[in-house]
């Protein structure tokens, strides 16, 4: 099963790659394969095992996606000290919009869960 998911989710970062050379190339190739495996994952209405199996346990890396960022934040951090203002407003903006998406998914997740348990 984990093969079968890894599978997965390695076919939707491909077919993000491709369309990335192909069509988007403001985009990055394993971004529009996020967006793929969501979309499938919206008309397919759950998460099948050998996905949540690999993801699951691809989780336990996650820490480890971290170090690089942290280390270029290190290493660069005169830089960063001197776009001081541009880098705080980039993040409170992200921030901004962020919060807005995620309150407008979660009113609408409701609204969803609400209407199935009147039905």
């Amino acid at each position: 099963m984990l093969l079968r998911g890894l599978s997965w989710l390695v076919l939707c970062q491909l077919l993000g790659t491709v369309l990335n050379v192909l069509l988007l190339p403001m985009l990055p190739g394993p971004i529009i394969g996020m967006l793929l495996l969501f979309v499938f994952l919206i008309a397919r209405g759950e998460v099948g095992e050998p996905l949540s199996v690999a993801s699951s346990s691809l989780l336990k890396y996650l820490p480890l996606i971290l170090v690089p960022p942290a280390v270029g934040v290190m290493a660069y951090a005169s830089d960063i000290a001197a776009d001081f203002w541009a880098v705080v407003g980039a993040l409170v903006l992200s921030l901004l919009v962020s919060l807005a998406f995620a309150g407008w998914l979660m009113q609408k997740l409701i609204e969803r869960q609400q209407r199935r348990e009147d039905a």
